[in-house]
């Protein structure tokens, strides 16, 4: 096996030494040469281009000044010295300032030679100056570091900073690893992929992606290791579903009996749509292939996955298994519990709830019914996966909002039965389809895009503080209709350093235009004890209060379809994604609901655009596109699911061809080689190898 100097320690490497090594390992996690290789610019400054001094404007970011020091001299005494040097061209003469490393400006800067000074202009006594410019001699010095028309700009801290490890530093650190090493790179990408894509070699993408010639050698060295980021993301992803459908056989679900069709034929309230079939349909397939079922359901708030995930719950009992189904919070659980019950009239099968404020009675008389097969459906929050808890024969698992659970957890409920339980993944928040192929790769995917019928599309206006009474009014007229109405607000109390219209304040003005007794007030908050925040959820729910003052802990788990308006207070401070979660908590009746975006005068250009999105259209994807583009995939799938999108170079806003072309590459190799057993694939299956825990290929029976 080639044993490469690129597993070195960076203790090792010219100019770094143990303290050196040991801040990059703690600011950056980087400890040998290979990844301090790969560890990329994060921007580029354009040095082809010389200003003269009278072109300069405060308004320049970066610029860079070709002149001689004419004079210099140190100013000030003790800690507020400082050098200051005279730079002229033949336009003018601008100031070149020093407060930190003195002796060294001192001792090397020299009056009369020409130099190349670079920095931030500043304007300061109708002069010009730049501090701690960068300093090179003209003309500059030639070599791989040399010719430097884009200048790479490296992420540090200030911790590696004041140890003098800045971006030059870590730029003159990585000329030095592939000045000696590059040609240790090895290439990681079979040569079919690298002709068919038009790909450089990875050696050369390290040299041009740190050291670019120019833009096009740039582009070049970005793509090929965009693709190369993309596409191992998407062959560990469809490696893990092959290896599931190899390895983990699934409970057959081939009889659909009594339980499904009596719910389908005499229960069901409403008719499904054909959207709700299909994926019905899908479910249904899947659990004849003798393999674990792996699939996420996509619905719109609203859509009726709740029926779609009971109906295969009976689809497992009717076959002799139990299911269960977690959610997130207690509220949520509730909220799927009583669904259930309401959904079955409390006939049919047997279903039960646990959550961690279930009694240890009823614990005990629950963990028996459960063992003795007495339970068909058991829903819960992440007590379900405690070790007590004990199914007889469990065969779904269901498992709402799963970017909540870490992956851990959720491994413990496919450890509850000797065959592996399917898993049926549902999210109410619409997923970009860059990000779920992305995050949910392996798994298969099924969307539920249509409205049940009769249902409306809310409609949604935006209202500025000025237009508040006007607010107020409206919901008069709807409370006079017997309807009901959510206030939503970002803070609990004021914040000196927010100044939003907080929940205090506004239950204070609630009252003063909705006096008591003519209405009723509940008010709910993360900050409130459960059983305070039940109690007041449950007045709202069972219609004895008419108004419900709330912070986003409403976003999921209350079904009200009496409640018709949902007012959110200071709406420029949510997220695209939470507004819309928000304002699906109302339109779930027959009756036309509606959304009123409250804000201030002054609103950003995103801030804008977010609302304006809000009030153009209700698809949650089209929605979820435009947050993706805003926020990024790591804001929106927050730190459970962080660690696939650690992505070094590649965008999934711009970077969505690149994306399709990885994943379809990948698709076409497992057709053409399941095993990765082709000479041509050594490559990758070396990269499988060594990377997965799991079980190689070739020791699948």
């Amino acid at each position: 096996m080639f044993a490469s100097n690129l597993d070195t320690s960076l203790v090792y490497l010219k100019g770094v030494g143990p303290k050196r090594a040991e801040l990059l390992q703690k600011e950056l996690g980087i400890s040998t040469y290979e990844q301090l290789l790969n560890h990329y610019p994060f921007r580029y400054i354009d040095r082809t281009r010389f200003y003269k001094i009278n072109e300069l404007n405060p308004d320049m970011p970066l610029v860079q000044v070709i002149g001689r020091i004419t004079s210099k001299e140190t100013i000030g005494e003790k800690h507020k010295k400082r050098v200051v040097a005279k730079f002229t061209d033949d336009t003018g003469t601008m100031d070149l300032v020093w407060f930190q490393s003195l002796k060294w400006v001192e001792d090397h800067v020299m009056r009369s030679s020409l130099y190349i000074a670079f920095g931030k202009p500043t304007l300061f006594n109708n002069g010009f100056s730049i501090s701690h410019p960068d300093l090179e001699t003209y003309p500059r010095q030639t070599g791989i570091t040399g010719n430097l028309t884009l200048q790479p700009i490296y992420n540090t801290s200030e911790k590696m900073k004041k140890g003098f490890l800045d971006s030059k530093c870590i730029q003159k650190l990585i000329h030095h690893i592939i000045e000696l090493h590059i040609n240790e790179v090895r290439e990681n990408l079979p040569a079919y992929i690298l002709e068919k894509y038009k790909l450089i070699s990875r050696k050369e993408a390290l040299i041009h992606i740190h050291f670019p010639a120019n833009t096009s050698t740039l582009q070049h060295a970005e793509r090929r290791l965009k693709f190369e980021e993309l596409f191992f993301i998407q062959l560990q992803l469809l490696y893990n579903k092959q290896l599931r459908s190899l390895k983990f056989k699934g409970a057959l679900f081939n009889t659909v009996g009594e339980k499904v069709n009596t719910f389908y034929n005499t229960m069901l309230p409403f008719d499904l749509t054909n959207a709700q079939k299909r994926v019905i349909k899908e479910i249904r397939l899947d659990t004849q292939k003798g393999i674990q079922m792996n699939r996420l359901i996509q619905g719109d708030v609203g859509s009726g996955k709740t029926v779609v995930a009971l109906m295969s719950m009976l689809l497992a009992n009717d076959n002799g298994y139990q299911a269960c189904m977690m959610a997130p919070t207690e509220i949520l659980a509730r909220q799927h519990y009583q669904s259930l019950v309401d959904l079955l009239k409390g006939e049919l099968i047997s279903v039960a709830i646990l959550t961690g404020n279930s009694t240890k009675k009823q614990r005990t008389i629950l963990h028996q019914q459960l063992e003795a097969g007495e339970i068909d459906i058991l829903v819960g929050t992440h007590a379900l996966i405690e070790d007590k808890v004990q199914f007889k024969n469990l065969g779904l698992v269901v498992i709402d909002e799963q970017h909540r659970f870490g992956v851990e957890q959720r491994a413990k409920l496919w450890r509850k039965n000797v065959v592996p339980p399917h898993i049926l993944v549902m999210t109410a928040t619409p997923i970009p389809r860059t990000l779920a192929m992305t995050l949910y790769g392996d798994l298969d995917v099924s969307v539920i895009d249509e409205l049940p019928v009769g249902r409306k599309p809310i409609e949604t206006k935006h209202l500025f503080e000025g237009q508040r009474m006007r607010m107020f009014g409206f919901m008069k007229q709807e409370i006079a209709k017997g309807r009901q109405v959510y206030i939503v607000y970002p803070l609990i109390r004021e914040s000196e350093k927010l100044d939003l219209l907080h929940l205090e304040a506004g239950v204070e003005q609630m009252r003063y235009q909705f006096p008591l007794p003519d209405y009723q007030i509940s008010i709910v908050h993360g900050q409130m004890p459960n059983a305070d925040k039940q109690y007041e959820m449950q007045r709202f729910i069972d219609g004895k209060s008419q108004i419900m003052v709330a912070t986003t802990v409403i976003e999921v788990g209350v079904n009200v379809p009496n409640a018709s308006v949902m007012i959110i207070e200071n709406a420029e401070r949510f997220g695209l994604s939470q507004l819309h979660q928000l304002r699906g908590r109302v339109g779930r009746g027959a009756e036309q609901s509606f959304c009123i975006l409250m804000t201030g005068n002054k609103l950003g250009p995103n801030s804008k655009l977010r609302l304006e999105t809000m009030v153009k259209t209700n698809n949650g994807f089209e929605i979820s596109e435009i947050d993706l583009q805003l926020r990024g995939p790591g804001d929106i799938t927050g730190t459970q699911q962080s660690g696939v999108l650690e992505l070094k170079m590649a965008n999934l806003v711009k970077d969505q061809i690149i994306l399709q072309e990885a994943r379809n590459t990948v698709i076409e190799l497992f057709e053409k080689d399941t095993m990765l057993e082709l000479p041509e694939n050594i490559l990758l299956k070396n990269y499988i190898n060594k990377r997965t825990r799991a079980i190689a290929f070739d020791k699948i029976s």
